[in-house]
């Protein structure tokens, strides 16, 4: 299993931007929401400081239907 660590909120969106999605609105606090056209996907992103824990990176991926090989590589 490949671990998904060290990675914070920019390169998360900069990895999230190349497989096609865009920022879509502000939720609650300090989340948005991403939105994919193609896909018609939708997946929530904390803006918080620091790194991304491994758990709610992959919470993420598996909303924006990503596999973690897709996220790695771009």
């Amino acid at each position: 299993m490949v671990r998904l660590s060290g990675f914070r909120y920019r390169d998360v969106v900069k990895r999230l931007k190349r497989v096609g999605f865009a920022f879509d609105r502000q939720a609650a606090g300090s989340h948005e929401i991403w939105y994919q056209a193609s896909g018609q996907r939708y997946t929530t992103i904390p803006n918080h400081p620091g790194d991304m824990p491994e758990g709610t990176l992959r919470a993420i991926l598996r909303q924006a239907g990503v596999s973690v090989d897709d996220f790695l590589a771009h």
